[in-house]
């Protein structure tokens, strides 16, 4: 069963994540493939000691290989790949324990990613799930016997202590479909999905997830050689300053009400120029101070906007679009300013950093900095 979480006053059921789904999966095809016999269900180990069981909603084999599929549970995460069958195919071959991508499941093709260009897109810690599964069924099946040492984040060296070769093939049937959904496009990692999770479980609505994705496409960013990119509160705002500044895809990062994750990020890894861009109201809020711009963690000053702006009326207004209709132009460029200085107060000048505020039709309203 899966855990429940409390936000607020509403219970949130915990999920689970690709990689747990797909470690799951190659530990029932790995039964079958030296067992002879699929499991009704499975039961791994994730990296903080949990044992789930998955179910498996698939099932194949054939002459020296096998494969099982377990259907993926998100939870009350709101998460692209909630529903996916995530499959896995094992087979004896080669030296050392090998991954491919099958079918819905990406290629990195850009530096800066956890895994190499090259590679499918399976991040270590899945990798490392996924020997130790091999490790367990192994036992489980008889296969090899207990005095082989735990493997437990092994994959390098999973040949050097007489571990027969594998190989594992990972599958997301419509993966490919579901990732032009996902920021993997923008990544560089073509074909498919990721198979993701430090954890193996999904956390409803993490903000730590989103700022873990902000904090990769600095990565790619900064790996491809860019001296310039952008962070947007909105698609809206990224349309406007991506034209505005003949941007690639990979100089987008998806900031969205997250400045603050975006930024220190960046502080600690530099580029040379940051944009960031916005509506009028999520950039009000940062002009104010705030570095989460979300509607539940933080609401518009309007009796300092009415200071910032020298006219008192805006103190009695409900909304920052109110304000614009009565002040236009100069509110925007107010708005702008602020938010630059704020973050030029906080994150100094050793970044060129500049602001762009847009309209809510997507025309650019204003812009402070270089």
């Amino acid at each position: 069963m899966i855990a429940a979480m409390k936000t607020g006053t509403t219970d949130l059921r915990r999920g689970w994540t690709t990689g747990a789904c797909a470690t799951a999966a190659v530990k029932a095809a790995l039964l079958r493939l030296w067992g002879g016999a699929f499991p009704a269900k499975v039961t791994i180990t994730l990296p903080r000691g949990e044992t789930p069981s998955f179910a498996l909603a698939h099932r194949d084999a054939g002459a020296g290989w096998a494969e099982a599929g377990v259907t993926k549970d998100a939870g009350d995460d709101p998460d692209v790949t909630h529903g996916a069958l995530i499959v896995a195919r094992v087979r004896e071959a080669g030296i050392g324990l090998s991954f491919r991508a099958g079918a819905g499941v990406g290629t990195v093709t850009r530096p800066g990613l956890p895994v190499p260009p090259g590679e499918p897109a399976i991040n270590p810690v899945p990798r490392a799930m996924m020997a130790r599964a091999a490790w367990e069924a192994g036992l489980e099946a008889g296969r090899f016997s207990a005095a082989v040492q735990d493997v437990d984040g092994l994959t390098d060296g999973w040949a050097a202590i007489g571990l027969p070769g594998l190989e594992i093939t990972v599958s997301i049937p419509g993966g490919a479909a579901l990732a032009a959904k996902t920021w993997n496009p923008r990544l560089g990692i073509e074909g498919g999905l990721s198979v993701l999770g430090t954890t193996g479980i999904v956390r409803p609505f993490s903000c730590a997830a989103w700022i873990a994705s902000i904090h990769r496409g600095i990565d790619v960013a900064r790996a491809s050689g860019l001296d310039h990119v952008a962070g947007c509160t909105g698609a809206t705002s990224e349309r406007a300053v991506q034209a505005l500044y003949g941007l690639p895809d990979h100089a987008m990062l998806d900031m969205g009400d997250f400045a603050g994750g975006m930024l220190k990020y960046l502080a600690r890894f530099p580029v040379a120029r940051v944009t960031i861009g916005g509506g009028l109201g999520k950039l009000t809020k940062l002009a104010q101070g705030a570095w989460d711009l979300h509607s539940g963690r933080s609401q518009v000053d309007f009796a300092r906007l009415a200071e910032l702006l020298g006219e008192p009326r805006i103190a009695g207004m409900n909304t920052v679009l109110e304000a614009y209709e009565k002040m236009g132009q100069p509110l925007a460029q107010a708005v702008a300013e602020a938010a630059l200085a704020q973050v030029r107060a906080r994150f100094g000048t050793a970044i060129a950093f500049d602001v762009v505020a847009v309209d809510r039709e997507g025309a650019v309203a204003a812009r402070a900095g270089p």
